[in-house]
């Protein structure tokens, strides 16, 4: 095989539109561009979101400010640190939380964050832990428990 074997395939390619030759060949007199305005002078060029003259659509619509997305999770978040205030031993899950006053609903979930220090062994019960306090919950003594799609992935695992 040879460069000079190699051809296009079927049908890729077709024959280039010969315009403005004649009335005869369908595609005379104005040359495809239709009749008068700017859409058939050389050097034609319209910016996107031109309207011709009409209010753009992009300053029609209202300006969203903090706009929310719609499937986006809402965390409960407490720290390690509040979590000092419980008994040694207990059990911390959202309602434990709420009723401690921690937080005030459960929303999507709860997660831990590693800010504080923590000196009682807890059982924490959580949707989501961060690896800095996983490490102090249990260098307390204390032990992690994931609830939700993050139980589903460890077993998986």
């Amino acid at each position: 095989m040879y460069l000079t074997d190699l051809r296009p395939a079927e049908g890729a390619t077709h024959p280039e539109k010969r315009v403005g030759r004649g009335h005869g060949s369908g595609m005379g007199k104005t040359s495809t561009r239709g009749y008068n305005g700017q859409g058939q002078r050389s050097g034609e060029s319209i910016k996107i979101g031109h309207e011709g003259g009409q209010m753009p659509l992009y300053r029609r619509l209202s300006k969203k400010k903090h706009f929310r997305m719609p499937y986006r999770s809402e965390w409960s978040i407490v720290n390690v640190g509040d979590l000092a205030g419980f008994a040694n031993g207990a059990v911390v899950d959202a309602v434990a939380l709420m009723e401690a006053g921690k937080i005030k609903k459960e929303r999507d979930g709860v997660r831990v964050l590693g800010d504080g220090d923590l000196t009682v062994a807890l059982t924490v019960k959580a949707h989501h832990v961060s690896a800095a306090a996983r490490a102090k919950i249990e260098a307390a003594g204390g032990k992690v428990e994931l609830l939700g799609q993050a139980e589903e992935a460890a077993t998986d695992a």
